[in-house]
């Protein structure tokens, strides 16, 4: 057996007796030499008065109290990479009955299983502006991954949130801005949790790009770094942006979250002890587990102390047979080195998260494996050990085909629409593009869907399921079309110009362009796009395929399948297109559902959840491509601010293409008559006092010989983690880490092993108090309504968005604090209603370190989109 060093690599943070996250205001060398994060110790314990948090902790407790010290570091510490039939899962515990925690990616479906569901993508959900249509589709996700027998879902994302456009994964979460996000984290989470799967906020936090996320990873495509990217962001940004969508999730009762592959300030996200302990644990009050991403654990002692609470997949590196953990973090507490406490609360958490979601130890078994589709198989896929059945193929999808399709049309955006639509048994139909017919190696020809050929539904990496099926639009639309008794020809080639040109060219074409835009995680480069995209251009040629279509005939509608924005200013604006739609990333309903939107069975409301800019440089951020700090940690400096997308155009008085917030309808609407009331809340007041003294349940052997590996209970798996050390004659010897004997204070900061009460953070919440912050931030301050008239003549939804004007020097024109989606009949009104809480007009101050009013006068702001604000009243 091999276990690798525990107390390596043990730059836990930087020290500075400043406030955290500063950046200084000076050059660019100024600002990475003094980007930072401030180390925050002991990492906080479990609250077992945290509200709505309490039966869990009491059934966590009663768990953990029976735990020996090997079995609390079996259920913290993954097996290893392909150790067992999940892309990650812990020990188990045989003696009471558990079988282990199983954790599955994605956040739009389950990875590596069959006979599930290919949802809508995170940032095309985010599009329909609808909570209760948002919450259905987590809760249908975590139906189906319960079937599975998943524990833990590996979703939902607001990191990365969005900063760049050409973000590699932004796709997976859901849009720019940290309010929509936010709303869209905890319903997600809801849905999720409702279902009895435990969902897991990622990636935390900082993680907005896909190069220098990896040192292998980089090195592979000669890149000389020996760290990972540092994202530098100073206090302000990371509560006002960052962190926000993060909140939403804790509140929402989110079970636990993934640190990062990425460093913040330069201490790696995942034994960063000022934005685990600190903002997470301490600020926010969350009372779940911290998981690392997989391989993002860099040290052994340092992480655990750090906060970090389980290591996925538990080898340092794939199929090494290393841990930083396992073994090592057995010894580690019983050298002293790690507090007791700190296994006890590891475990505690993972439990309660369990239990937080109705689970009891009557699992429902794993019955797919990540690793082969054959029934039969090993049970341990590495080592190719324990031969059984492995995959029972069972049907998890119910009929959430439906769910997805309603959830597709609801997200297409109308961008454009000069009359064109809805069609109404068009004469004849030219279907053109790629992007609307099938790929020859089928749906899931392309592993992790890295590739783009056919229609695009998903992006590629961790992030995918496999389709059960795939509706192109091409199928739609010739079933529709056969219907309607409509003419209907397609070319599905980008290059074949002059079969395009005669077909388009005819009398009384329709035109029907597909075009699309890929991206995914990094481990996957397509055509040199390695995971990020290297322009914000369509693919296979589509803005040249769009121009010619559109140069030929009068009538060209163009659908769009992205990952985020793309420029179209060469041709958007051309009288001959007549219509653009977003469709984003449909799922496996994607036909059906544009179909949907393009005849008017669905009346589209969409807005897009990200700005469409004239040119790439007005978004004010972008991706870093090449290194900057030698064969060091690339070097991202945030220095934009909270200024990402609207924000950035807005601030620069930029006029986007399409604004964020922004979609049409095929009706009209009016606004009128805003007011606004005030709501006497109560002062606010900075939380006081101390937590708890650190709990521990149960005595543990401190003899080494009780934690040899018994082989005469079970077989050495070659590969597995283990607990278990493999020699008794001294702690050292069992250790391979040459370091090994040294005490605590030798090599960790001051303050790891303290165990008394420690204080509360002024903007986090109480011992009684619901995780998420301050119970005060959420206070209601004042009802904001207006009346929204249809004064078209079709039913149509419409969405009202609230906007505020902080007022501040520093603050952008506007930010959104509320929607909703409300349906108006012709000619009626509607109303909408929304409130304002304390947060939604604070700022975050650094000197206090928590949040504030400010005296600047402040504006609401009520309309269709962040650039159509007809409707504005002071808040008093």
């Amino acid at each position: 057996m091999h276990f690798a060093p525990w107390v390596a690599l043990l730059a836990v943070t930087k020290y500075a007796a400043a406030n955290p996250f500063v950046i200084s205001d000076n050059s660019q060398v100024e600002k990475r030499d003094l980007a930072y994060s401030e180390p925050y110790y002991p990492s906080p314990w479990m609250n077992p008065t945290a509200q709505g948090w309490e039966d869990a902790y009491a059934k966590a407790k009663e768990f953990v109290s029976q735990l020996t010290l090997a079995e609390k570091v079996n259920l913290t510490t993954g097996v290893g990479w392909q150790g067992e039939q999940c892309v990650g899962q812990v020990g188990s515990i045989p003696r009471l009955g558990f079988r282990s925690l199983c954790m599955q990616d994605s956040p739009l479906g389950i990875r590596f299983a069959d006979y599930v569901s290919a949802f809508t993508s995170g940032q095309t959900v985010a599009a329909s502006f609808d909570r209760d249509l948002i919450y259905r589709r987590g809760k249908a996700m975590g139906e189906e991954n319960k079937i599975k027998g998943v524990d833990v879902l590996l979703g939902p994302v607001a990191g990365p949130i969005g900063r760049a456009p050409a973000g590699g994964r932004n796709w997976e979460g859901f849009s720019p801005d940290p309010y929509l996000t936010g709303v869209a984290m905890a319903e997600t989470v809801k849905g999720i949790q409702d279902a009895g799967v435990v969902a897991c906020a990622k990636h935390f936090i900082g993680n907005e790009q896909e190069h220098f996320r990896q040192v292998g990873e980089s090195q592979g495509r000669g890149y000389n770094i020996s760290e990972t990217l540092s994202s530098n962001i100073d206090d302000k940004t990371m509560h006002e942006l960052y962190l926000w969508p993060f909140v939403d999730a804790v509140r929402a009762g989110v079970g636990s979250i993934m640190c990062s592959y990425t460093q913040i300030n330069n201490s790696y996200g995942c034994q960063n002890s000022k934005t685990l302990n600190g903002l997470l644990k301490n600020e926010l009050g969350f009372q779940g587990f911290v998981m690392s991403d997989w391989q993002a654990q860099h040290s052994g002692a340092a992480s655990a102390v750090a906060g970090l609470d389980m290591s996925m997949p538990g080898d340092t590196v794939f199929n090494s047979g290393f841990s930083f953990w396992g073994t090592n973090l057995t010894l580690a507490v019983l050298n002293g080195t790690v507090p007791q406490y700190r296994v006890d609360d590891m475990a505690m958490r993972i439990m309660a998260a369990y239990f937080k979601v109705g689970r009891t130890l009557d699992q429902i078994p794993i019955n797919f494996d990540s690793w082969t589709r054959d029934t039969f198989g090993p049970i341990h896929y590495a080592a190719n050990e324990g031969h059984q059945q492995i995959n029972w193929h069972v049907d998890a999808q119910e009929d959430h085909g439906d769910l997805i399709r309603e959830i597709a049309a609801k997200s297409t955006v109308l961008l454009k629409n000069d009359g064109a639509l809805p069609l109404k048994k068009p004469k004849f139909l030219a279907v053109i593009g790629e992007d609307s017919g099938p790929s020859p190696l089928g749906p899931n020809g392309c592993a992790d869907r890295g590739c783009n050929m056919g229609t695009l539904a998903m992006g590629w990496g961790s992030g995918t399921s496999d389709f059960p099926y795939l509706v192109t639009p091409i199928e739609a639309l010739q079933a529709q079309a056969l219907q309607d008794r409509t003419r209907i020809e397609a070319v599905l080639n980008n290059s074949a110009s002059s079969t395009i040109e005669t077909l388009v060219k005819q009398e009384g074409a329709t035109a029907l362009v597909f075009v699309n835009a890929n991206s995914g995680e990094g481990f996957i480069s397509v055509d040199g796009n390695e995971g990020d995209r290297r322009n914000l251009t369509l693919w296979g040629n589509g803005d040249e395929l769009i121009k010619n279509v559109s140069s030929l005939c009068n009538n060209t509608i163009v659908v769009i399948h992205s990952v985020g924005p793309t420029l179209v200013s060469d041709w958007y604006d051309s009288p001959n297109v007549t219509a653009i739609l977003w469709a984003g990333l449909p799922g496996q309903e994607s036909g059906r559902s544009i179909v949907d939107v393009l005849y008017g069975k669905v009346n589209p409301a969409a807005r897009t959840p990200f700005t469409w800019a004239a040119k790439r440089e007005d978004y004010g951020a972008d991706v870093l491509y090449e290194p900057n700090n030698g064969h060091g940690a690339p070097q991202q400096d945030f220095t934009e601010g909270i200024f990402i997308d609207y924000r950035a155009l807005d601030r620069a008085e930029i006029d986007p293409i399409f604004e964020f917030g922004f979609g049409l309808s095929y009706t009209t609407f009016e606004y009128s008559d805003i007011k606004v009331e005030k709501i006497n809340a109560k002062e606010y007041k900075p939380t006081t006092g101390k937590g708890t003294e650190a709990p521990t349940f149960g005595n543990y052997s401190t003899e080494l010989e009780d934690y040899l590996f018994p082989k005469s209970s079970f077989p050495y798996i070659w590969q597995y983690i283990y607990p278990y050390v493999n020699t008794t004659s001294s702690l050292k010897d069992a250790s391979m880490d040459p370091e090994f004997g040294k005490t605590a204070e030798e090599f960790l900061p001051p303050g790891v092993l303290e165990s008394a009460a420690q204080n509360l953070e002024p903007a986090g919440p109480g011992l009684t108090d619901q995780p998420g912050g301050n119970p005060q931030l959420f206070d209601e301050l004042y009802t904001v309504t207006a009346k929204i008239t249809n004064t078209g003549d079709v039913e149509g939804d419409e969405i009202p968005q609230l906007y505020v004007s902080l007022g501040g020097k520093d603050d952008p024109p506007v930010v959104l604090r509320g929607f909703d989606r409300i349906r108006v009949e012709p000619g009626c009104t509607a109303v909408f209603s929304t409130t304002l809480t304390r947060r939604d007009v604070s700022n975050w101050d650094v000197e206090s370190q928590n949040w504030v009013i400010t005296s600047s006068p402040k504006t609401v702001f009520i309309g269709p989109s962040s650039r159509k604000l007809p409707l504005s009243a002071p808040l008093p």
